[in-house]
């Protein structure tokens, strides 16, 4: 422990660099001071499991989104949701899919945008209503949730509906949820690589407007915003951040590798703007596990599971950049969340990371970047956000109990809904009260900065 809390008091100092912009903030945010702690147990009894707040859940967009949220002239050529009938799908390179209609083939609602078919609800992302039979969550099969097409009328609504959601994670132990977009993919590269830029721009404004003020409607009172931003222009996008930053908003997302999308390496400085618009409003980048449009594989007919095994490497690598690169020296404000990508590789990555900054150093440079040991960069400014994850809870030591936040995941087959309550009981078994609670609930507090206990 005594290492860890020496790496969490040199990134406080480096807290302490200059003045941050003052934003508008709702009454639902505040900044939240390290270390956050369990709130005083009054009764003398034992102290129950701190509420959940989710950091990496996901929205199945409401058929209405664009066609409500765009400015009129745009409508006709944004985003609309048709019924068909399609017929097997295949997962191709880029995380697209292959799409067939099918007079015979089960009923899906499908995304059009810009007159091309992008996207088609599937069970295995959207939990569907045969999954929970008879409406019974204490029935729920995963089994039922293949890579087949549905519709918004199959789906349990609270894959897209906040107040049915809230139900739903009522019932699950949580009161806070992060939701990553599902039409846009994972840091929105649906418009990326869109034809009419003008049109994008839109759909990603329309999105996080839709996000801030419908979706994450006070009055709901669970979810919290997760906002797009236009990957092909770094000024647009870090006027995007500020804009959501002066309504509360606190996370962005971004790709783990921007360079597998065909966008500049963080190296570039291309995307300083961005880093400086986030380190300036307390806004923390989301990297989503797959939000490089590709994953890690041994072979391109390796069997799915490796894929699904090995993903976190992509994580990795990624974590790599932003500790080596020197982005973390440059913007000490700067706050990155990998999400989905697991815990427990961490530890090594960052025994490994101090190995070769301290013994390759004649003949790599490291220090020319990253002048403290990167190790330092991580505790308190990264988090690692997890599912199923023993194995990196037990090496609480040294991922850092003030790095990490749980999730999960819903509507996916990842996610521990119904019984997340029941499974982090069991996967915190041991660690003392105020380690439950930053792992539950503070930690996701500091990295939002909300204005929750």
């Amino acid at each position: 422990m005594a290492r860890h809390r020496e790496q969490v008091e040199k990134a406080a100092q480096r807290e302490h660099v200059g003045p941050r912009r003052q934003m508008c903030r709702p009454a639902w945010h505040r900044y939240a001071e390290r270390p956050t702690r369990c709130p005083p147990n009054r009764t003398g009894g034992p102290v129950e499991l701190p509420k959940i707040i989710s950091v990496d859940d996901h929205v199945v967009e409401p058929a209405h989104v664009w066609q409500t949220w765009l400015p009129e002239k745009y409508r006709e050529k944004g985003p609309r949701v048709e019924r068909k009938r399609w017929g097997a799908f295949r997962l191709k390179a880029g995380a697209k899919y292959e799409m067939t209609e099918d007079p015979e083939g089960e009923w899906g609602d499908a995304w059009i945008y810009e007159d091309k078919v992008i996207y088609v609800q599937k069970k295995f992302v959207a939990i569907p209503k045969s999954a929970t039979p008879d409406d019974d969550p204490a029935r729920f099969d995963k089994t039922v949730m293949t890579m087949t097409a549905t519709t918004y009328d199959d789906m349990r609504p609270g894959c897209y509906d906040a107040k049915e959601r809230k139900q739903d994670f009522e019932l699950n132990w949580v009161d806070g949820s992060l939701p990553f977009p599902t039409f846009p993919r994972f840091c929105g590269q649906t418009f990326y690589e869109a034809d009419d830029k003008e049109l994008a721009l839109a759909c990603v404004q329309a999105y996080n407007d839709w996000m801030v003020e419908e979706w994450c409607d006070p009055s709901i009172g669970i979810n919290i915003p997760l906002c797009l931003i236009p990957l092909w222009d770094v000024e647009l996008a870090a006027k995007e951040i500020e804009r959501n930053a002066a309504r509360g908003v606190r996370a962005m997302c971004f790709s783990e590798l921007p360079t597998r999308l065909d966008l500049p390496s963080i190296h570039t400085g291309y995307w300083d703007p961005m880093f400086a618009a986030c380190a300036d409003t307390g806004t923390t980048v989301c990297m989503h596990v797959g939000s490089s449009s590709t994953e890690p594989f041994s072979s391109r007919d390796a069997p799915p599971g490796v894929g699904g095994m090995v993903g976190f490497n992509n994580s990795m690598a990624s974590l790599g950049d932003y500790l080596f690169g020197g982005k973390m020296e440059q913007f000490p404000r700067l706050k990155i969340a990998y999400s989905e990508g697991q815990i427990g590789w961490i530890p090594y990555a960052l025994e490994r990371a101090d190995t070769v900054w301290r013994e390759h150093d004649a003949w790599i440079h490291a220090k020319r970047l990253c002048p403290e040991p990167p190790s330092t960069y991580y505790y308190g400014r990264v988090f690692g956000c997890f599912t199923w994850d023993r194995h990196g809870v037990k090496s609480l030591d040294e991922v850092g109990e003030h790095n990490i936040c749980f999730e999960t995941d819903y509507p996916h087959t990842d996610t521990t809904w119904p019984n997340s309550k029941d499974y982090c009981e069991k996967m915190l078994a041991g660690l003392d009260d105020d380690q439950k609670y930053r792992i539950l609930r503070g930690n996701a507090i500091d990295m939002l900065e909300l204005d929750r206990v």
